[in-house]
């Protein structure tokens, strides 16, 4: 009986030892529910372990105990390293966009070799029971081994306890509950429930599926001002057909449009080119080095509160600024596979309404299969390396500036008006002047800057967008069509391979890791508007139906997740770990703290928003959900 304890109590410290490292390795804060939960948890998984590892012979119960804390330390430290490279945990959903850690295998053995001593610690207990083997003593004779029943006991006991004390928190906002049994969301999941009771739910739901279910909620009371024009819903007659997923039909049927308003149809009939910049940051805009950026970023539509939350690097960015849908890990493998319908898709909308369409990348077309899911929206005329456009693509990263050069004349003397979208790959990591061609190339304009390293080079990536933008500003010019053409232009991401005291280097002020590290500028500029600067705050789901506003083109808000940012609704910026902004304050869902004077009312009225918008998003591409929606012809 004393050797099984020990073994017991073994398991039970080698437990609370990873799940306290990454806690202390990864977190600033740690909330009392999650400790208590954790604790029990790991009581549960110690309890397992040990029937697993004293209930066979020496021989077997060595050998399941090394493969269970191989797999364990394995785990963690890939939490660790997956969360430095990529700014995001692991979950078994990730595995449909693996080619992007495969296609930057350096980038990958950096990051290893970068966050080693953390692989380290978390295999010491592995370590321990190698070097130390003789020490542990896995030889439970027969009749010692009955006393292994009282484990039997102790395990449905300690399950009991762990769900009684979730049940305790049912009520709280973004509870452990909630993570538990009614919210996907890993970020938030591990640091609130313990990295081990995240692993078994991510099993279980990979295996057996989970929907987040749509909550039922009115419009929050707001003080509108009354308008002297009585502006139209943005709302098409639709049929739903008989098969419509329920969650579809509820999202759409209680959702209330959004208005038309002062700005709908400003620009229609003009040109828009459509920028996705790899990771852009107003950080890297000054009136000297990236004037063309400086210009764009303050005149036109200058959004002061727009974010661009971090979601999963370049593909979750380009997914929620071409979709107006919420990213998940989830349901980016369906995007790419590119066999989801969009009859109202950014290209679809636009040809629609007349217009040719082109898109253009200076990587491969085929990473990430981009060549199937533009296709999807309507893209029927994309080039990128490998795929048509002729530039150097034997540099990494690839120049922007020769992209726009091998691409221009394909639009700009079209015969109809023109819709051009660009994903740019100049800003990519790493920030370097070693290995990095845009930086190198750049090297020269930013040496004198009094910043380190990594902040100088990844001002002189960008200065590569800038001269890119240029060259596009004065072909349009020279052909007549700068005053036509609408330029559009947001980030992916903000430069997660920039630390945050590597931004705050270059940033005006002083950012936060958990909002202002999201804080962006949105380009919405025409030559020959007034600059008008708008407060309402904005994250890139709503650039579709703003684009979509301003263009004219007839849709129904309520079949998108983003919101017109201006119309009459309020505006939401929704980071991935469920915090949010809004005009009225901010909610930090790790903690439930808030920023601003907002009720209780509010902040669940504003979470029940997230989680119905979120799991529409997802319906919509587990169930191909746009097929089974119609107008009324």
């Amino acid at each position: 009986m004393k050797k099984i304890i020990k073994n017991n109590l073994i398991n039970f410290s080698f437990l609370i030892y990873y799940e306290l490292i990454f806690a202390l390795l990864m977190f600033d804060t740690y909330s009392k529910n999650t400790i208590i939960s954790s604790f029990i948890y790991i009581l549960f998984s110690s309890f397992i372990i040990t029937v697993l590892t004293n209930l066979f012979s020496e021989k077997l119960n060595r050998i399941f105990n090394y493969i269970i804390y191989f797999i364990i330390s394995v785990w963690f430290a890939g939490q660790f390293t997956v969360k430095s490279f990529l700014d995001s945990f692991f979950s078994f959903s990730m595995f449909g966009i693996a080619d992007q850690v495969t296609s930057f295998m350096e980038e990958v053995f950096k990051a290893i070799f970068y966050n080693l001593y953390g692989i380290i610690i978390f295999f010491v207990p592995f370590i321990t029971f190698i070097v130390f083997r003789k020490k542990f003593n896995f030889n439970i004779i027969k009749k010692e081994k009955k006393y292994l029943l009282v484990y039997f006991i102790l395990i449905p006991l300690s399950i009991c306890s762990y769900r009684l004390y979730l049940n305790t928190k049912k009520n709280e906002t973004l509870s452990i509950y909630d993570l538990y049994y009614n919210i996907n969301n890993p970020n938030l999941a591990i640091q609130k429930l313990g990295v081990l009771s995240s692993a078994y739910i991510d099993i279980k739901r990979s295996i057996f599926g989970f929907e987040e279910k749509i909550k039922t909620i009115k419009e929050y009371p707001e003080e509108i001002e009354e308008q002297e024009t009585v502006y139209k819903d943005n709302k098409l007659d639709l049929i739903l057909d008989d098969n419509t997923p329920e969650l579809i039909r509820g999202y759409v049927e209680n959702s209330i449009p959004s208005k038309k308003n002062q700005y709908t149809s400003l620009f229609e009939g003009k040109n828009l080119v459509f920028v996705v910049a790899e990771s852009y940051s107003e950080i890297a805009v000054s009136p000297e080095l990236t004037p063309t950026l400086y210009k764009l970023t303050h005149s036109g539509f200058v959004f002061d509160n727009f974010y661009v939350p971090y979601y999963l690097s370049t593909i979750g960015g380009e997914f929620q600024a071409l979709t107006g849908l919420f990213p998940d890990s989830s349901i980016l493998s369906t995007w790419r596979s590119g066999t989801t319908t969009f009859p109202y898709g950014l290209a679809t909308s636009f040809k629609n309404k007349g217009y040719n369409t082109f898109a253009y990348h200076n990587n491969s077309g085929y990473f990430q299969d981009r060549n199937k899911y533009l296709k999807s929206i309507g893209f029927d005329n994309f080039k990128a390396c490998y795929m048509g456009l002729n530039i150097n693509c034997d540099v990494w990263p690839e120049s922007d500036i020769e992209m726009i050069e091998k691409s221009y004349e394909d639009y700009i003397n079209s015969d109809k008006p023109f819709m051009t979208y660009y994903m740019t790959v100049s800003g990519h990591f790493e920030y370097t002047f070693d290995d990095n061609y845009i930086a190198t190339k750049n090297k020269a304009l930013v040496k004198d800057l009094p910043y380190s390293e990594k902040p100088r080079a990844y001002i002189a990536c960008n200065i590569e967008l800038d001269k890119a933008l240029e060259l596009l500003i004065n072909k349009l010019d020279e052909a007549g069509k700068l005053d036509d053409t609408v330029i559009v232009m947001l980030a992916d991401h903000y430069p997660y391979a920039l630390s945050l005291n590597e931004i705050n280097e270059i940033s005006s002020y002083e950012r936060d890791s958990l909002f202002e590290i999201n804080h962006n500028s949105l380009v919405l500029w025409n030559n020959k508007m007034e600059t008008k600067k708008i407060d309402k705050v904005g994250m890139p789901i709503d650039v579709i139906p703003t684009i979509y506003n301003l263009f004219g083109i007839e849709y129904d808000s309520r079949l998108l997740a983003g919101t017109d940012l201006f119309s009459e609704k309020e505006g939401l910026v929704i980071l991935g770990n469920r915090s949010w902004i809004t005009n009225k304050g901010r909610y930090n869902s790790i903690d439930n703290t808030t920023i601003g004077d907002i009720s209780s009312e509010y902040i669940e009225y504003i979470n029940n928003t997230i989680q119905n918008r979120e799991a529409f998003s997802k319906a919509i591409f587990n169930y191909n959900g746009y097929k089974y929606i119609r107008e009324n012809n």
